[in-house]
């Protein structure tokens, strides 16, 4: 997002949270299938969301529209939250979905926050993840837009039968029913991402050639506490091909430590 829209976001999401906060719980628990449930729209809808975006409109008018679309259809809650929204000058109109799609996952896991069940969140997502990544169609039968949403998270019922929590479940429906030619795999990702910023922590993704022990774990988180300067939540896949060590990701940055990566820089060395 370019700087406007960082903007735009980082208020609304700072002015959800205090809605949140004053909600009833029945507003509480409807606030992210809404926003969900908006964003498709939205993301469906280039027009309407150009109009929404348009920043020569008074502020007035735009919200207006958003009760005109959405109003008797999803909570007040929820148009109150979209009408925030659309106040604030958005550089793009697309950002204006990325946003409110964000403001629906934000709802969803303050949910999982308010009855600890955050951490179990986090990590059905990743597992969850983790799956896609190993079952390739899957991944490809569940974010194909061509089929109809309904089919798609049916089979999504199906995998995840009742293994999961209420708002995982919720989370990964909403991922389903409008990928939006992005990946399915990535958007889990995304969603372990925010779970972890959620706890305020980040995420480090740990490749080691076999399992690690908790004494392991529990060293790595500590050194990765330090290096970061703030709580670290490990996530370990396993890949015999490194031969030994470990690869670290913690967002953007990689620590490759592995016997494999040594063994390709000797190799180039030596060409």
């Amino acid at each position: 997002m370019q700087p406007a829209s960082r903007a735009a976001l980082a208020a609304a999401r700072e002015r959800l949270e205090s809605r949140i906060g004053d909600a009833s719980a029945e507003d509480r628990n409807c606030l992210g299938d809404d926003l969900g449930a908006i964003a498709a729209v939205l993301s469906e809808q280039p027009a309407i969301r150009r109009h929404l975006t348009d920043s020569a409109a008074p502020e007035q008018l735009r919200r207006e529209l958003v009760e005109t679309l959405f109003g008797g259809k999803v909570s007040r809650i929820s148009v109150r939250t979209v009408g925030d929204v659309v106040a604030s000058r958005w550089s793009r109109p697309l950002d204006l979905v990325d946003g409110v799609e964000e403001l629906a996952w934000q709802a969803l896991l303050a949910l999982a926050e308010r009855d600890n069940s955050l951490d179990d969140v986090e990590d059905e997502l990743f597992r969850f993840g983790r799956i896609l990544i190993a079952q390739p169609r899957l991944a490809s039968l569940l974010g194909d837009e061509s089929a109809p949403a309904a089919r798609r998270v049916e089979l999504l019922d199906t995998v995840l039968a009742d293994r999961t929590s209420p708002v995982t479940r919720r989370l990964l429906e909403q991922a389903v029913r409008a990928p939006r030619r992005r990946a399915l795999e990535e958007i889990v990702e995304e969603l372990v991402e925010r779970a972890a910023a959620r706890r305020e922590r980040s995420v480090a993704h740990v490749t080691a050639a076999g399992p690690l022990s908790e004494q392991q774990q529990q060293r790595l988180i500590d050194v990765l506490n330090r290096i970061y300067r703030r709580p670290v939540s490990l996530k370990v896949d396993l890949d015999p091909d490194l031969l030994g060590g470990l690869v670290i990701r913690v967002g953007d940055e990689v620590i490759d430590g592995s016997v494999a990566a040594r063994l390709s820089q000797a190799l180039q060395w030596m060409s």
